[in-house]
């Protein structure tokens, strides 16, 4: 622990500029250079919402909103376990050349989806204005549910960069496994409730998925002023920071071989 901390106050500024870099080159050769950070989110949401929320006719209350925290929320994991995956591979010519610790290649990458992130939680707040939404201290909530997402999102990132390094098919593999979770976490509808029928199975899928769970409780304190599941959310808290300390632990280990097979 006392090394991680170590090293990542040390590279912390390096992680900065390399985020502030990438995200410049995303919009250097566009026309529409950052607002495509706006667009892009706000389009998604327009598309999904007429195809579930006409087409499919669902009755949500606030559904707008509703759907875009949770793809806000789902991209953010979603881009940030795909990136990882190749994440030493890609950037071959730093790792070769000088130390760095690898686990700061996934910060970099957090940092860049964050930042979005941001953005995208920016259009929500304002959406919540137009809609109405009542809005009271149980949104607090949302610092541990955000505090988790990045915990887990994190450990799961460095984990499948240290194995993105030896096995070549992973990043299909992960790409199964998201498309699985995208449909099974409840983007587009509420799992509690659409999945009541099979109780009690809807409140395994919640609890042991955390992705669902997180996205159920920025829900519940956003938009439907509730408190959500504290015992859940507060265990997967627990259970993403032990991930994250096995993740950093397994690229300390290994880091130095990584460059002979890359």
């Amino acid at each position: 622990m006392s090394r991680f901390l170590k090293d990542t106050k040390k590279y912390y500024k390096y992680a900065i500029y390399s985020a502030k870099s990438k995200l410049q080159s995303e919009v250097a050769s566009s026309y529409l250079n950052w607002l495509w950070w706006v667009l892009d989110p706000i389009c998604f949401m327009l598309i999904y919402t007429l195809i579930f929320g006409v087409v499919f006719n669902a009755k949500e209350q606030y559904f707008t909103v509703f759907i875009f925290i949770g793809l806000t929320m789902w991209d953010f994991f979603n881009k940030t376990l795909q990136q990882s995956v190749k994440i030493v591979k890609n950037n071959k010519s730093i790792v070769a050349k000088v130390y760095l610790p690898k686990y700061i290649l996934v910060m970099v990458r957090m940092f860049v989806n964050g930042f979005k992130m941001l953005i995208s939680f920016g259009i929500v707040i304002i959406m919540m204005v137009i809609y109405r939404v009542p809005v009271s201290f149980n949104i607090l909530y949302m610092i541990p549910i955000m505090l988790t997402l990045f915990l887990f999102t994190f450990g799961c990132s460095t984990i499948v960069a240290h194995f993105g390094v030896f096995v070549q098919d992973l990043s299909n593999v992960i790409n199964i496994v998201l498309r699985l979770l995208f449909y099974i976490t409840g983007i587009f509808y509420n799992v509690e409730t659409r999945l009541a029928k099979f109780a009690p199975w809807n409140k395994v899928i919640l609890h042991c998925n955390p992705l669902a769970l997180l996205l159920t409780s920025a829900r519940k304190c956003m938009i439907y002023d509730q408190t959500p599941a504290r015992k859940f959310l507060l265990l997967w808290m627990v259970l993403s920071f032990i991930l994250s300390a096995i993740g950093v632990k397994i690229i300390y280990k290994y880091e130095n071989s990584y460059v002979k097979v890359i």
